[in-house]
């Protein structure tokens, strides 16, 4: 844990200044204010984007603590412990690591201590430079996203199709959407620039075809060369074909000799705009136009299941269907 003052930061031999971003972020999806406590943790691997980040919520007043975590060795593992407690302390998290802390309890506990967190799992010079985090206007998005967030957490069941062939039915009664505006408030959280909105399958519910079509955003596979087929039963997959990224993802999933690493754990809904199909986590998820599931850990996100990763899959063009009710076709959301 540390620490210390920090100017404005460009790219190390690259003349990317990183300044705009970084302010957009704490200002804007933040809203960091005077006196607020501040925790950016980060790895060694991702400093340049946390001393940024860092750099704006001083100059917005904020009272900045920089946690160096040593690099997770996968998605999901817990932070040291004096660094869960500092996230516990937190009015506003910043989260620039390689490897995603976003599904753990030291997460959990911080958002239900009331922390408003921006996720920046794998940020990229690109993703600080986007349009989908410079120009997006995240306010004028909050209402489709309340509306379609509505939707889930009213309904009792869903069916979702796509052009390649997915057809796949599932329940949600009783659950509660997540809505994630980028503009947070306590107790939630924003994986900025990917505006979406999601739900998690009541477990066990879901049946039926899943094909994956536009990215899995994890583990170096990016935009898919082809299809990933999953054949879905009793809420998990229980196929999973395709080319060399297909047997990379599942090879890896198996590796754990944990079944929980297939249950299907969400559906997101991709709502920005301005996001762009880059093989980038935190933008791909938001491109409007695609749904991700989500699949491994559900807990993070209101679900009952706890498992060691927590990886999300796209596709392009979903339909969605609730209680009957078509609420999503391609970009537009239709309630």
């Amino acid at each position: 844990m540390a620490d210390g003052s920090v100017g404005d930061v460009h790219a190390a031999g690259a003349g990317v200044d990183l300044s705009p971003g970084a302010r957009r972020l704490v200002r804007v999806n933040g809203r960091v204010q005077p006196g607020e406590v501040v925790v950016v943790v980060t790895d060694p691997t991702m400093r340049r984007y946390a001393e940024a980040v860092a750099a704006a919520a001083r100059e917005a007043g904020g009272a900045v603590t920089v946690c160096i975590i040593p690099l997770r060795e996968q998605d999901g593992q817990e932070p040291p412990p004096p660094v869960a407690r500092a996230m516990a302390e937190g009015a506003v998290i910043f989260s620039p690591v390689r490897i995603s802390i976003t599904h753990t309890r030291a997460m959990r506990a911080a958002l239900e201590a009331g922390a408003r967190v921006c996720m920046m799992t794998a940020y990229t010079d690109a993703i600080m430079t986007s349009p989908a985090l410079l120009k997006t206007d995240f306010e004028a998005q909050a209402d489709v996203c309340h509306r379609l967030g509505a939707s889930f957490t009213e309904g009792e069941s869903v069916r979702l199709t796509s052009p390649r062939g997915t057809d796949l039915r599932f329940g949600i009664e009783g659950r509660v959407a997540n809505v994630l505006t980028n503009i947070p408030n306590p107790g939630e959280l924003a994986p900025v620039p990917d505006i979406e909105v999601n739900v998690v399958p009541v477990t066990g519910s879901a049946e039926g075809r899943l094909i994956f079509d536009a990215s899995v955003p994890y583990l170096g596979i990016g935009i898919l060369v082809e299809p990933i087929v999953c054949a879905v039963r009793d809420g998990a997959i229980v196929e999973m074909t395709g080319g060399a990224q297909a047997d990379f993802l599942r090879e890896h999933l198996e590796s754990f000799g944990d079944p929980h690493c297939f249950n299907v754990a969400e559906l997101g809904v991709g709502l920005n705009p301005n996001a762009r199909l880059t093989g980038e986590m935190l933008e791909d998820e938001g491109v409007m136009g695609t749904i991700h599931i989500g699949i491994g850990t559900s807990h993070t996100l209101g679900g009952e299941i706890v498992a060691p990763t927590h990886y999300d899959l796209l596709m392009w063009e979903p339909t969605i269907a609730v209680d009957g009710r078509v609420v999503q076709r391609d970009r537009q959301v239709l309630v």
